[in-house]
């Protein structure tokens, strides 16, 4: 298990820093802030994601931990995860997949929830960094809900690891200011989330913030009916229309003074 967990370091750092340096070799869209602005924005960023680091080893892990060993029935050995087979493994990432485009969508409604996923979604431009750029409370709340998903299914730990690594990766994919070439990101976006399509989720447009949910699969908002027919450009507002990007501080402790922005869907 620690071997996964290694592994998962080692890929989501790899897939970042491929994707942070072919941003400024060929960037999509150019950033709107400059100068000190544009260092400030980094340094949020890369802020919110120090200060989320520790959240995972010392409350996440636990939380996840104690989910797995808490398990309502037992598996068929050919559903347990990374050790039972591709088959089992691929329906958990599938599963936890469905999940997370559920809760991501309670986020949005839920204004107690939103007020921490505001954060992220307060960034004036996507680059690689915001995959990282989360309040650690939406974390910790994220972990807690999926614990009762993750007892409720009989989760292994080895399913969570790989999704997670498999999530992160094209979460960062996603958010990355990069242009795929059209054979590549055409059929992609068929099956799995891209830049083309999750862009659209961050633009200041309200209909456009509350659509686009998927993390890893394409086909959950389609299916739901939560697909947005805005198309990418590379002058696309990105953020929120009615608040803009504040100061580290203020990012960490707004959620707690509630929220700055109109919530939820129409």
């Amino acid at each position: 298990m620690e071997a996964l967990i290694a592994s998962k370091a080692i890929i989501v750092f790899g897939v970042f820093a491929l994707l942070f340096a072919g941003e400024r070799l060929a960037g999509f869209a150019r950033q709107p802030e400059q100068g000190a602005e544009k260092r400030n924005r980094l340094i949020r960023n890369v802020g919110l994601w120090l200060i989320t680091v520790p959240v995972s080893p010392l409350i996440v892990i636990p939380i996840t931990a104690f989910a797995v060993s808490h398990a309502l029935w037992q598996r068929p050995d050919w559903w347990s995860g990374a050790d039972g087979g591709l088959g089992g493994l691929a329906l958990d990432i599938l599963l936890l997949d469905l999940w997370i485009y559920w809760m991501h969508r309670a986020f949005h409604r839920v204004p107690f929830l939103w007020r921490f996923h505001e954060i992220h979604h307060r960034d004036g431009f996507l680059d690689a960094t915001s995959a990282f750029r989360f309040h650690f409370a939406e974390v910790i709340l994220s972990a807690s809900v999926r614990a009762a998903f993750i007892i409720a299914l009989a989760m292994p730990l080895s399913s969570v690891i790989v999704f997670e690594t498999v999530a992160a990766v094209i979460v960062t994919l996603h958010h990355s200011n990069i242009r795929l070439p059209r054979w590549l990101e055409r059929p992609l976006s068929f099956v799995i989330i891209t830049p083309s399509i999750h862009w659209v989720h961050h633009h200041v447009i309200r209909s456009d913030t509350n659509s686009n949910y998927g993390t890893i699969f394409s086909f959950w908002d389609p299916l739901f009916g939560t697909r947005s027919a805005t198309q990418r450009t590379a002058n696309l507002p990105i953020g929120l229309d009615d608040a803009g990007d504040i100061s580290l501080g203020g990012l960490i402790v707004q959620p707690f003074r509630g929220s700055g922005h109109r919530m939820g869907e129409e």
